[in-house]
């Protein structure tokens, strides 16, 4: 519950159908298509409601920097829950990246330096992109997949546990 299938054989899928407009459950059907690969996750968010949830995020992290008992607290670093980590890095012009993990996923800071990193090379190096407009780069994307499926791949209990 809550799940969708997100790529079938490496190919992405965006409802009920693939990136190259195949029916998925057609797909699912028929014999000849196995063995399968199925990739699932969590439904993709609509730009609204990724910008509702980056709101609220952003109002947490003014209250717990102004709460902190520690002068000059940055903010939420970390937030722990018993099914999943929330964890932000905030550079120094103010750009917040948060990341959703497994409570047990090792590397997360990691992976949020190697982020950044990658929004400095392909974002903020791109002449066509404006700050605070959603990105639209294609090397952008394919390098952000590459360094999630890379954090992916080194498990729940990778280096740094």
């Amino acid at each position: 519950v809550g799940h969708a299938v997100l790529a079938i054989n490496g190919a992405e899928v965006n409802g009920r159908f693939t990136a190259d407009g195949k029916d998925v459950l057609e797909f699912l059907s028929n014999p000849a298509n196995y063995p399968v690969s199925i990739r699932f996750g969590r439904h993709r968010l609509s730009s609204n409601e990724k910008l509702m949830l980056a709101s609220m995020f952003h109002s947490l992290f003014a209250i717990g920097s102004q709460l902190s008992p520690e002068v000059g607290s940055s903010g939420i670093e970390m937030l722990e829950t018993d099914t999943f980590k929330l964890h932000c890095f905030q550079t120094l012009t103010g750009i917040k990246f948060v990341v959703l993990a497994d409570p047990r996923q090792a590397g997360i800071d990691a992976l949020l330096r190697k982020i950044y990193e990658i929004y400095s090379d392909f974002a903020l190096k791109n002449p066509f992109y404006s700050l605070e407009m959603p990105i639209r780069c294609e090397l952008f994307d394919q390098n952000l997949k590459l360094a999630l499926e890379v954090a992916e791949k080194a498990g729940p209990f990778g280096p740094g546990s």
